[in-house]
C-alpha cells in the first residue's frame, strides 16, 4: 500500500488515533512513520507529553505496519505486548514516530518504534511491540 491508500484505509472509522490527532506520514518497505501533536489532547497534568499518548502512537504505528505485512483478507495482527522507555519530556510541537521491523515471522511480528521531537530531533521514547498474527475465520471476507 502507498501512503494515500493507508490514509484512506485508516480513516474508514473513528479511532483513538483520530482523537489524539495522529497522522500517517510515510509508508515504505523499510518503515512506517507518523506524527502526533503535543497539546491539550496529549498532555499530562504537568503540561508534558503523556507517556500513555506516546504508547498510543507507538501501538498505532506498530499495528498498522504489522497489518501491512499480511494478507488482511486472511489474517489480522493483534498486540501481545508493548513496552516503552520515556527518555525526554516534550511540552509542545509534534512528535514523530518511526516503526521498523525487528522480526517478521509466520505467527508473530516484533516492531521497534522510535519517537522523536519533530523540531529538535531529540529522542523522546523508544518502544517495542510484539504482534500476534492470527488467521481470520474461513468464512470471513471482511478486511481488518
Amino acid at each position: 500500500m502507498n501512503l494515500e491508500e493507508v490514509k484512506s484505509w485508516t480513516a474508514s472509522r473513528p479511532t483513538l488515533a483520530d482523537a489524539l490527532g495522529m497522522e500517517i506520514t510515510a509508508v515504505t518497505d523499510e518503515y512506517l512513520e507518523g506524527r502526533m501533536p503535543v497539546d491539550g489532547r496529549t498532555h499530562q497534568p504537568m503540561g508534558l507529553l503523556h507517556g500513555g499518548a506516546s504508547v498510543a502512537l507507538a501501538e498505532t504505528l506498530g499495528s498498522i505496519a504489522a497489518a501491512l505485512r499480511v494478507d488482511r483478507t486472511k489474517q489480522a495482527c493483534v498486540g501481545l505486548e508493548i513496552n516503552a522507555n520515556h527518555l525526554k519530556g516534550v511540552r509542545d510541537g509534534w512528535v514523530r514516530g518511526r516503526a521498523t521491523p525487528v522480526h517478521i515471522g509466520r505467527s508473530t511480528q516484533v516492531w521497534e518504534i522510535r519517537i522523536s521531537h519533530e523540531e529538535t530531533g531529540a529522542l523522546v521514547c523508544i518502544s517495542r511491540i510484539t504482534m500476534a498474527v492470527i488467521d481470520l475465520p474461513a468464512a470471513s471476507s471482511k478486511t481488518v
